[in-house]
């Protein structure tokens, strides 16, 4: 790219121009504190010196899966021979100390257990309802729900609206890992498609509900891997207006079977989601997960496009079981201080944006 097509390319971008699949690959290309400037100047325009987080806890009640990815640690069916599956009752008792805590969020997702029916995953929604009619359940990524339609011959609309029923209030992200199907072959054979996930949450949006969407970098996808990821979420956006929250998500390379040997740099990183922040211009929020970034890194990603951290988590599998630094949360006095320290201004928010505290 020579010097014009720079400077055309950010004349597009501070036009608030909508950018092409060659012109996001092109972004790369731009230094890093470019980028950081014009993701800087998109996010102060939205939501000024605000860095969003929530109180919430994140509860994985089983790793016993179904499905083989190459990239996860923590599933039973791999490395991990310590299966487990909590009953309804550890998990309301999980719940119960948690919002003695001030969580004001439980965001569940499990393996895809074959040896529990839905009701074990529609019972432990209903019964947390039933207990904590104030709580706000964030439960089901796509991957899950493709799970139960096809273990158990449901449509994806009867899953949807059975989540509705027991008091499911809003979806996660994942399962999205990268869209491109040759890219997903190699990664997750046999989980959601492409097109599955988006059409899951294209009709979670039709019934009024909203979710997050997330991207797993930094394994064997490319630049431009990415940037078709974030245009077809930009494309979905345009239709159902349904996403709260964009996530990349940084992969993490410990105890599975994706032989990666080259990992992203943290400009490599910081780009990504300076990158996000820019082409999803109808995406309100782009979250800096700091338990795949690391929180040093995603304070950083605040002055490169990110308005949210996500939140204190509590407790966290996943993530964790493949090296994250994330197992037993963040201290709430501690996030609020590294926020503020950072030169933001911490706001604490419910699960769909609005505003609860000002710190």
């Amino acid at each position: 790219m020579d010097l014009k097509q720079e400077q055309d390319l950010i004349q597009k971008v501070r036009n608030k121009e909508r950018l092409s699949q060659e012109e996001g690959e092109a972004l790369y290309e731009l230094d890093l504190y470019t980028l950081g400037e014009l993701a800087d100047e998109i996010r102060r325009e939205k939501y000024g010196n605000k860095s969003y987080f929530n109180i919430n806890r994140h509860i994985n009640p089983t790793n016993v899966c179904a499905d083989i990815c190459k990239f996860c640690a923590y599933s039973a069916s791999r490395k991990n021979p310590n299966q487990y599956t909590m009953s309804h009752e550890e998990i309301l008792e999980i719940v119960r100390n948690s919002v003695a805590n001030g969580a004001k969020e439980m965001h569940i997702v499990s393996a895809h257990n074959p040896n529990d029916g839905v009701e074990w995953y529609m019972g432990a929604f209903r019964k947390i309802r039933e207990a904590f009619p104030d709580v706000h359940i964030k439960a089901m990524t796509a991957a899950e729900i493709d799970f139960l339609k096809r273990e158990y011959g449901l449509s994806y609309d009867e899953v949807l609206d059975l989540m509705i029923e027991n008091g499911v209030d809003s979806m996660p992200g994942g399962g999205a890992e990268i869209f491109d199907e040759d890219v997903r072959e190699y990664l997750c054979k046999g989980k959601v498609t492409s097109d599955q996930w988006l059409e899951i949450h294209e009709k979670w949006h039709q019934r009024g509900k909203e979710s997050n969407a997330t991207m797993l970098f930094g394994h064997v996808e490319t630049r431009a891997h990415r940037i078709d990821h974030m245009l077809r979420l930009r494309d979905l956006q345009d239709r159902t207006g349904g996403f709260n929250a964009f996530i990349p998500l940084v992969y993490q390379r410990d105890n599975n079977f994706l032989k990666v040997k080259e990992f992203p740099s943290g400009q490599e990183i910081l780009k990504t989601y300076a990158i996000s922040r820019i082409l999803l211009d109808n995406i309100p929020h782009i979250k800096a997960y700091w338990v795949t970034a690391s929180i040093n890194l995603a304070l950083i990603a605040q002055e490169f496009g990110a308005d949210d951290l996500d939140g204190t988590i509590e407790k966290e599998s996943i993530q964790s079981a493949a090296g994250a630094a994330s197992a037993h949360g963040m201290n709430l006095d501690d996030f609020v201080a590294m926020i503020k320290n950072s030169g933001f201004q911490p706001i604490e928010r419910d699960s769909l944006y609005n505003e609860l505290k000002v710190y």
